[in-house]
């Protein structure tokens, strides 16, 4: 298969090293200036630090989408705020099937911004996090995978086999879901809390206080009411039911929290993230706020955490 993965981040590298596994696979990345150069010169280099192990892909890169670059998959990993500049880039491509990977909290917009048939454009979020040094990306995950599906409604058939196909072989687990963008909204839900905390401390979340590690937990519960009450389907048993106060799920969400804020994945998986990247955390809180401005729900909890969100300049 010709696969492009559309951005050169901590999340499309891993995922092209993910699908280069796949020998059957023609694997371009995309990215630019200087960090292209050194995939060119040196090949992808990736310490994933919790394996401990350095694996290196050669690879094809490529600086430009032109409308007549046609691929089996297209796998767009640019934050969600620079969805909007690369937009029309996507739009005018001739290939069909495009799967947009990442903290998304316009799901449906994108979907229609598209202009393309519902059952071509997929939705996901993959399972690691790290960092881009000079020369290299640092990679953390406990086994790879990508919880995917359409925005609102299951994948067709056709698609999963074509994801299928593109991870044969690479020990890349698929979870499938019918509402991504419910599933994305209700993630951000948690994300955006923890991020709040991590400001409030300097990106030690070792400092974090039992009680600033409770009010995430209460934030997160705040916010699925919210999103419910702005016609959101919220999956309770997966999310709300998780914070809420006084249920055996709380209490094991409250043990979690704990782990990420003493253990240095945590660090690795929240603060390091939360820290490099404000511009994203900024962005969700504007979607999230033009959301909640839809409804009529009190968030104390919620506005308490906010309050240490940097501004923007």
């Amino acid at each position: 298969m010709r696969i492009l993965v559309y951005g050169a981040g901590v999340q499309g590298c891993q995922l092209a090293h993910s699908l280069a596994q796949n020998k059957k696979n023609v694997v371009t990345l995309l990215a630019r200036g200087e960090w292209k150069e050194v995939i060119d010169q040196k090949g992808l280099t990736i310490r994933h630090m919790l394996q401990r192990k350095t694996t290196v892909d050669r690879m094809q890169t490529t600086d430009v989408l032109a409308p007549e670059d046609v691929y089996d998959l297209v796998f767009v990993t640019v934050q969600a705020g620079q969805l909007a500049d690369v937009l029309p880039i996507l739009k005018a491509n001739r290939s069909q099937y495009f799967i947009f990977v990442g903290n998304d909290p316009y799901a449906q917009e994108m979907l229609q911004a598209m202009q393309r048939p519902v059952d071509k454009i997929a939705f996901g979020f993959q399972n690691n996090a790290g960092r881009r040094e000079h020369d290299r990306l640092v990679s953390v995950h406990m086994g790879m995978g990508m919880t995917v599906g359409g925005a609102t409604a299951p994948l067709s058939g056709a698609f999963r086999l074509r994801l299928q196909a593109a991870f044969e072989g690479t020990h890349y687990k698929l979870t499938y879901y019918s509402d991504m963008d419910e599933w994305l909204k209700s993630h951000i839900a948690f994300i955006l809390p923890c991020a709040y905390a991590c400001y409030a401390v300097d990106g030690e979340l070792s400092r974090t206080t039992v009680e600033q590690r409770r009010m995430i937990v209460d934030a997160a519960w705040e916010c699925c009411e919210m999103l419910k009450a702005a016609g959101v389907p919220v999956n309770d048993a997966e999310n709300t039911d998780r914070y809420r106060e006084g249920t055996k799920q709380r209490k094991k969400t409250e043990r979690m929290v704990y782990w990420m804020a003493q253990t240095v994945v945590g660090k690795w998986c929240i603060s390091d993230h939360a820290m490099r990247a404000v511009s994203e955390m900024q962005y969700l809180d504007e979607a999230f706020a033009a959301l909640r401005a839809t409804t009529l729900v009190e968030m104390t909890t919620w506005d308490e955490l906010r309050r240490s969100l940097p501004r923007k300049k």
